[in-house]
């Protein structure tokens, strides 16, 4: 079985199986035998070209990625290969990131933090978590990891999916849930109905103060209209990520006040990469047995 693995991931390679042949690879150097690879688990961050790289990838079976996130390779998909991506590895950190930027614009550490550099002493109140109401739209694995870390904080959680199930309302429900939101979370995956999802419209329905929370793909929300709402003072944000990506400099995002901004690292933890990497070996184990994988992409997603 012959394997690409990025550089993070090469830890997953089972060492007691002499016939899993690999070779790492992170996209700066011409790809190592292409033709014959059958498993490719890219890297954190896309490489070059992957639609004429994997036009090349005659006998690729399988895709595993170590991101929830596979916008950059569904469409691209070679007939008898399968998708799978790294469904809950990243939840724990994307959560955590998520409920550590709420309390950090709602009790205003930007400010604090650059009163600090000033040396100033400037007493003043600032919001809370407590008693609030979190909308979190894209209700999966790292929604429900999130609401177990906000249990402890005495909000009341409202749940949005695309469809809906017990305790999870609709996508069409939006409208009427939005203005009674002081907190909006979008963990929506990166397909073409999401982009542009949380458009002028959206943002307008949403409550004068209340926050928007971005941990999903930038191309989510609309970025000018997220802008405005912003320079109005209005809404306040705080994003993990962002369209365009990264972020140029002179764009107006970074100086965008009411805004808390993180470059894109949210599953960038220890134990992300610890998770994503036991995900790899297990689906390798897999998929050498013949085994049905885990997180396969279908449909949608």
């Amino acid at each position: 079985m012959k394997i690409w693995i990025a550089p993070q991931a090469v830890a997953a390679i089972p060492s007691d199986l002499p016939d899993i042949e690999f070779s790492v690879y992170d996209g700066t150097a011409e790809p190592p035998g292409v033709e014959d690879v059958e498993v490719w688990v890219p890297t954190l961050i896309p490489v070059p070209d992957i639609p004429e790289l994997l036009s090349r990838m005659k006998r690729l079976r399988l895709i595993q990625t170590v991101t929830a996130g596979v916008e950059p390779y569904r469409p691209y998909v070679p007939d008898g290969a399968v998708l799978c991506n790294a469904r809950g590895a990243h939840d724990a950190g994307t959560a955590e990131w998520a409920v550590g930027a709420m309390i950090a614009v709602l009790r205003d550490f930007p400010g604090f933090t650059a009163d600090q550099q000033q040396g100033r002493w400037r007493y003043r109140h600032t919001g809370v978590l407590a008693d609030s109401t979190v909308l979190i739209v894209g209700y999966g694995s790292i929604g429900e990891a999130l609401e177990r870390r906000l249990a402890g904080f005495e909000v009341n959680v409202i749940r949005v999916a695309r469809s809906a199930r017990d305790g999870v309302h609709p996508e069409s429900d939006l409208p009427e849930l939005l203005p009674h939101a002081d907190v909006v979370v979008l963990l929506v995956p990166a397909t073409q109905a999401t982009t542009g999802f949380v458009d002028a419209a959206f943002l307008a329905r949403m409550k004068d103060g209340a926050l928007l929370v971005n941990a999903a793909r930038g191309a989510v929300v609309d970025t000018m209209a997220l802008v405005a709402e912003l320079n109005s003072g209005r809404l306040r944000a705080a994003v993990d990520v962002t369209d365009p990506e990264p972020l140029p400099q002179g764009h107006p995002l970074w100086t965008a006040p009411g805004l808390f901004l993180t470059p894109h690292v949210a599953g960038s933890t220890p134990a992300s990469t610890r998770r994503a990497i036991d995900l790899v070996r297990a689906q390798l184990l897999r998929f050498r047995a013949g085994e049905p994988l885990l997180n396969v992409i279908t449909g949608v997603y």
